[in-house]
């Protein structure tokens, strides 16, 4: 039995994680993939049934998972984030909620065959939208920014609290069956309001304590997430389900306190996060019966999850957004567009063995009911999304903009220069006084790692087409490009040099496109800047060809980007040679005194040996840095037109 349950154990961790590299190099959602693994291991091939090697530790552990997933979800519920999106989102996660609710649980009852009291249960579970594959869609449709953060953020906001009002129905319903007395439902609004308290009171004191630096480092994440199980399991003492409560409004309060501790914390969350969610969905999957599988084909569950797809959600969002300034089309495509994720389908799986053990026989049809509807919804969302979105007009157009990785002078001057070329652009780095290079000269910047999960729920990366990793870390720069692949594409992912390990050590770190001419480290870049290198944009003409350009130019310069005359960017790489033409911008990182010394010979040449006045042109490029304007007499150097459309 001890052997059974290691390799058990073993390879659930092992299939979960490996499940989501699969779907990351195959750009397909985790959740199908770590679906298939489950069922193949589990109930087509008979290789592991955790249900049954685990025995009693099966349920504890599916219930401490839930509820750490739902204390990670509502770790991002900073309201902060969603005030700018206006009444939309006000409207649909509560008006909206409330009718999904209402609907999906008359088409449960009435189209699925479930008591009333199982489809007020699962009614309420089954608005959630799940925000850990609404994500992944969003970047792969590119929508506008609108309808796409009206959709992040119902994901975000009614995860939780669809798990809350399943309890919520859950425990009403309890009460209702049993004597109702005026001591016995005091004693469930109290306990209620104890939970709530409870989860207050923990995360006051846990974020003070953070932020007086009474626990160190090292300790906050253990500490947090001893508390967190404390909070359940007490809350859960006092009233079982309502320690899902509890650990909500522990991580509401803690979102929303402005703690600068939170952003170290969230790597611990997001990883545990990551393990609980691919093992927990494997272990249900592989613990289901076959029976599981042939019940989903019951034209009962295929007429509930069509109802749930073309009634129940359109009319709530069309319901809840009469009045708002949403456009048809925008309502139709929000109207469309409502994956169940993870969260949906562990939960369910919590409540069908709690109802099933409180004697409501129907409640077997929950696990499959949920398999139905989530991988249906993911499915038919996923490919129907961009298609929907180009037909209706809601995606961006071509993308031009910048997302940098990294917060040194050199980023920041970089930056300055492609935003001065009339292109977006974004600096993003989890150091707050590092970013301040970027603040003085007026970059946008959003302080986070690039990489977290928490970063991908608050930050818009629509508008930008291309990704530069910049930061010191050669290891970090290539994760970034790694990372970004299956959504961008190699040819969209940049980062600079990795460094020099010695003739006889050098080691190939990089998974995005080398940058610039020559390839330089961006230690080796910082240096150039600070011992007096500037950045310097000239103009091709007729009269000053690229050939030219090259043969006089500073040895030491660095070519990095061509701005064509359409305003479209190439950045100069080791992968391919690039070719300017007659209007095109050639940006460089080149030497003051050089620049300066060509011009002058130049402007003499033009105009015939006559007398110039050095300190004039020293001014001017002092003044202009990053233009090179000869001002030749009698020349006229071509506007470019830098407009974005």
């Amino acid at each position: 039995m001890f052997d059974s349950l290691v390799m058990d154990l073993m390879l659930v961790v092992l299939i979960g994680v490996g499940s989501q590299w699969v779907a990351w190099r195959t750009r397909m959602p985790a959740i199908v993939v770590m679906a298939i693994a489950g069922l193949l291991v589990g109930p087509v091939f008979g290789l592991i049934n955790p249900q049954q090697s685990m025995g009693d530790l099966y349920g504890p552990i599916i219930t401490f998972a839930v509820a750490i997933i739902l204390f990670e979800g509502s770790l991002n519920l900073d309201f902060k984030e969603i005030k700018g999106f206006g009444r939309p989102v006000a409207r649909i996660v509560t008006i909206g909620a409330f009718i999904a609710w209402i609907v999906g649980s008359l088409a449960a009852h009435y189209i699925a065959g479930l008591s009333w009291e199982v489809a007020f249960i699962i009614g309420g579970l089954f608005i959630v939208t799940g925000p850990t594959v609404i994500l992944p869609l969003l970047r792969q449709a590119r929508l506008k920014p609108r309808p796409a953060a009206i959709l992040k953020w119902e994901g975000i906001v009614v995860d939780p609290f669809g798990a809350l009002l399943a309890v919520f129905a859950f425990e009403v319903i309890k009460f209702i069956n049993d004597e109702v007395t005026a001591k016995t439902m005091t004693l469930f609004v109290g306990a209620s309001v104890f939970s709530v308290l409870l989860g207050w009171g923990t995360s006051r004191i846990l974020g003070n304590a953070f932020e007086k630096g009474k626990v160190p480092e090292y300790l906050k994440a253990p500490i947090l997430f001893g508390f967190v199980l404390f909070v359940f399991v007490l809350s859960d003492e006092v009233m079982h389900e309502t320690g899902l409560l509890a650990v909500t409004a522990m991580g509401m309060t803690m979102a929303n306190m402005s703690l600068t501790t939170l952003q170290d914390i969230r790597h611990f969350k997001e990883n545990i996060s990551v393990l609980l969610i691919s093992g927990i969905f494997v272990m249900l999957t592989a613990s289901l019966d076959p029976h599981i599988l042939i019940e989903i084909l019951n034209p009962k569950i295929i007429m509930y999850v069509l109802a749930m797809l073309f009634i129940v959600r359109p009319l709530s969002i069309w319901i809840s957004t009469i009045g708002t300034d949403l456009t048809v089309k925008e309502k139709t495509l929000i109207g469309w567009i409502a994956p169940r994720g993870i969260v949906a389908l562990t939960v369910s799986g919590y409540f069908a063995t709690i109802l099933l053990e409180t004697g409501y026989k129907d409640a077997e049809l929950l696990t499959a009911l949920t398999f139905a509807l989530v991988f249906s919804t993911v499915v038919v969302h996923g490919f129907s999304i961009s298609w929907l979105a180009k037909k209706l007009n809601l995606t961006t157009p071509e993308e031009s903009g910048v997302v940098l990785i990294g917060s040194s002078r050199f980023v920041a001057e970089f930056a300055n220069s492609i935003k001065e070329a009339g292109h977006q652009v974004l600096i993003v780095d989890d150091s707050w006084g590092g970013l301040s290079n970027a603040r003085k000269l007026g970059i946008p910047t959003y302080m986070g790692d690039i990489l977290s999960e928490h970063t991908g729920y608050h930050l818009d990366l629509t508008p930008y087409r291309y990704i530069v990793a910049m930061t010191k870390m050669d290891s970090y720069n290539s994760h970034v490009c790694a990372d970004f692949t299956p959504d961008l594409g190699r040819d969209s992912l940049f980062q600079t040099s990795t460094h020099k390990r010695g003739k006889d050590h050098q080691f190939n770190l990089a998974t995005g496109q080398i940058l610039f001419t020559p390839n330089l480290s961006i230690n080796e870049l910082e240096e150039r800047m600070n011992s007096g290198y500037v950045f310097r944009k000239t103009l091709l003409t007729k009269q000053y060809s690229y050939t030219q350009y090259l043969r006089e130019r500073d040895d030491q310069s660095v070519l990095l980007y061509i701005l064509r005359v359409n305003g479209d960017m190439e950045f100069f790489t080791a992968d391919k040679e690039l070719q300017a033409q007659t209007g095109d911008t050639i940006v460089a990182l080149s030497t003051l005194n050089k620049t300066i010394e060509r011009t002058l010979d130049r402007l003499e040449e033009k105009n015939g040996n006559m007398p110039i006045d050095k300190e004039v042109i020293e001014t001017k490029f002092l003044e202009d840095p990053l233009n090179e304007k000869p001002e030749i007499p009698g020349e006229t150097p071509p506007k470019i037109d830098k407009t974005i459309e």
